[in-house]
């Protein structure tokens, strides 16, 4: 059964738009790392979230964990940067992003990975996007989220600074620079309190994952 975003909850606009990014605000973490905020930069997405969650060809996936075979709980969805978006607003955004950080970044945002957490039992688990640049390179790691809001947490890899918490809702974005995917690690913890779905979608310079 697909769960369905009770719009009217979240936002009260009828038309999809992105807002200026001028709004954007930094947090500073420490470690060389920071975060960027910016409230409700898409708005009127309701019937974006349910494109997305009914067309996008998603994926569930299992990974070995403590020498067993589990599900990864949420599912997951790859474009890579030659692959159309799944909605012309997803490429506005990422252009618009890439614009934005252009002095800094010095690259565009290349490719877009999205996470559908179906309910408060979907989570992605403490970790830093390391698999690829991230992990020697300092980089940018934007992120778009439609549907209920959910927690991101960050924390210093080896500890020493307070946890960080950011509420992310429908439309919000948040960016994740410098060096945070090597000296912080984020989750997206589970919860009990009811919560409806959530897609956040992930833009990513080349070679970052």
């Amino acid at each position: 059964m697909t769960a369905h975003l009770q719009g009217s909850l979240f936002d009260q606009s009828d038309q999809l738009r992105l807002g200026p990014l001028d709004g954007i605000r930094r947090t500073v973490l420490g470690l060389g790392a920071w975060i960027d905020v910016l409230p409700g930069w898409l708005g009127g997405c309701d019937a974006l979230f349910e494109q997305l969650a009914s067309e996008v060809p998603w994926r569930a996936e299992r990974r070995t964990m403590y020498d067993q075979v589990v599900d990864v709980p949420r599912l997951l969805a790859f474009y890579g940067a030659d692959d159309a978006l799944p909605h012309p607003v997803l490429t506005e955004a990422r252009e618009a992003l890439t614009a934005h950080y252009a002095d800094e970044l010095g690259e565009p945002f290349a490719t877009a990975g999205l996470c559908h957490y179906r309910d408060g039992r979907d989570s992605v688990a403490w970790h830093g996007d390391r698999s690829g640049r991230g992990a020697r390179e300092d980089t940018m790691v934007a992120i778009l989220s439609v549907g209920a809001p959910r927690d991101l947490l960050l924390r210093p890899v080896r500890g020493g600074l307070d946890t960080v918490r950011r509420p992310l809702g429908h439309g919000d974005l948040i960016v994740m620079g410098g060096s945070c995917q090597r000296t912080w690690e984020h989750a997206v913890p589970k919860t009990t309190r009811a919560t409806g779905p959530r897609i956040s979608v992930q833009f990513r310079p080349h070679g970052v994952r």
